[in-house]
């Protein structure tokens, strides 16, 4: 599939990185402690949010490989590590993370241990609790009218017209034999929309659809789900969860103005929060007021007709006032505008432009990737602080140097720093600037070779390190053979 690219293409030197001595770092904004209203102390305002790796089992367990990930980034001594995006429902999803089931318990629990051994008990670990819709992969044409087309009195009637020589009496499987020939330009006059969708990109659900049984019922099965998984983070011994509100998925679908559920759950502002507001609600009902909840959310959509910076200042003063703990703010990634996918694959939320908003690279238009969605993400913070509410912001997205990050906790544009590329190229890099050694960070270039990874659902790695020392005693390999799966120290 081709990615989309912004119309200007001008490549951007890294912005300066800042090297700090330890006392100036012992001084700096991005070290100081930070406290939650749950209580749970931040040891710093640094922070590695989720990033899906492809390392968990085809059962959604904890495996070897999701430990080494996890503690190559506690060794780094973060404020704060959030888990990989994970299942809330017990229903299969891959090589990704799931909590739906007690059964989950034991690996997750392994994994806390590993992180506070690993970071010396100095890092906060939260786990992102997330619930998604299925899919498909785009099918063969062929195969797409032989067995996924739903046929409808509608299609015979219209294919009749055009083609008069077509009987509306004629079997299904005739039926399907004829639109499979047909040229796009009858197809078009032929099918819906979504069917047409189905044909291009793979059939998707919404979360509007509620002639689908499952869909229709999703808020009355989604508090619970969240809460009982929130609960099994606790007895895991995590130190909260990050509810997923964010991107192509569940909940940031019940968000969006898109969302035109009819059942009082979609349409206005009010009812589309009505289904978040509610999980947290149940999620806190759950866990108590001493374990930390928070959320992540979209300061943009980044498409057309999807939510604005307003509306996500809106989102931040109401979930604030709901008791979160803490709020992470991204931006795009959706599917409204993502790329065709190949025949075979599915549709990936990062190809089209909310997508390269989200996760901009190094080629990019004058405003450059650097901290590109700073300044939505501080109209958010100063519509909470200006509702009385003191509830911490994570911000994120290009932030990839210490002078960056300081002037943006400066600046007010949050309260903590994120940053997932540099943090995968240097799992040690806020250490290292905390002590004083930030001439030996290795810098991301941002090309987003993690991402295209990521797109084709292989072990995510980094470029900079993946084939360095590859017979490094007890080194991990992809599954390829060609590849580290943990960065080299040092």
């Amino acid at each position: 599939m081709t990615s989309y690219r912004p119309p200007e293409r001008i490549r951007h030197a890294l912005p300066v990185l800042g090297e700090p001595s330890a006392s100036e770092a012992a001084d700096a904004r991005l070290f100081a402690p930070l406290c939650l209203a749950s209580g749970l102390v931040l040891a710093e305002r640094t922070w590695v949010p989720a990033m899906v790796p492809w390392r968990a089992t085809a059962e959604g367990e904890v495996s070897p490989a999701v430990l080494a990930w996890y503690r190559r980034f506690a060794e780094g001594e973060p404020g704060a590590i959030v888990v990989e995006a994970t299942g809330v429902r017990d229903i299969p999803s891959g090589p990704l993370l799931r909590i739906g089931d007690d059964r989950y318990l034991a690996g997750l629990s392994e994994l806390a241990r590993v992180v506070r051994e690993a970071s010396g008990g100095r890092t906060r670990l939260f786990i992102q609790l997330i619930d998604f819709l299925r899919i498909r992969r785009r099918p063969e044409a062929g195969r797409y009218f032989e067995r996924f087309l739903r046929l409808r009195s509608e299609h015979r009637a219209r294919l009749a017209t055009l083609r008069p020589e077509f009987s509306e009496q004629a079997s299904d499987e005739d039926v399907r034999s004829a639109l499979a020939g047909l040229p796009r330009v009858e197809l078009e006059e032929i099918l819906s929309e979504r069917e047409l969708e189905a044909l291009d990109y793979g059939e998707r659900e919404r979360v509007w659809d509620l002639h689908d049984p499952t869909i229709r019922e999703l808020p009355a099965i989604l508090p619970d789900a969240f809460a009982k998984a929130a609960d099994r983070a606790k007895r895991a011994g995590f130190d909260g969860v990050e509810l997923h509100y964010a991107h192509a998925y569940t909940m940031a679908s019940f968000l969006s103005p898109r969302n035109v559920r009819s059942d009082g759950y979609g349409g206005d502002r009010a009812s589309r929060m009505r289904l978040p507001l509610e999980v947290a609600s149940a999620v806190r009902s759950e866990v108590g007021r001493d374990f930390t909840v928070g959320c992540r959310f979209l300061c943009d959509e980044v498409i057309d007709g999807g939510g604005t910076p307003e509306e996500a200042s809106a989102y931040g003063v109401a979930f604030a006032a709901a008791g979160l703990d803490f709020l992470s703010l991204s931006t795009g990634g959706k599917f409204e505008d993502a790329a065709r996918p190949k025949v075979g694959e599915a549709a990936y939320p990062y190809t089209g432009k909310s997508g390269w908003e989200c996760m901009p690279t190094s080629l990019a238009d004058a405003r450059g990737p650097f901290g590109r969605n700073l300044a939505k993400q501080a109209q958010v913070r100063r519509a909470v602080r200006a509702a009385g509410f003191e509830t911490p912001v994570v911000v994120c997205g290009g932030i990839a140097s210490f002078v960056q990050a300081e002037a943006a906790l400066r600046d007010g544009a949050g309260d903590v720093v994120a940053a997932a590329r540099q943090s995968l190229a240097d799992p040690d890099w806020f250490r290292k600037l905390r002590q004083g050694e930030g001439a030996s960070v290795r810098r991301c270039s941002y090309t987003n070779y993690c991402e295209a990874l990521d797109q084709r659902h292989r072990e995510v790695t980094c470029r900079l390190w993946d084939r360095e020392a590859l017979d490094e005693p007890g080194v991990m390999l992809a599954s390829d053979g060609k590849r580290r799966l943990v960065a080299p120290r040092g």
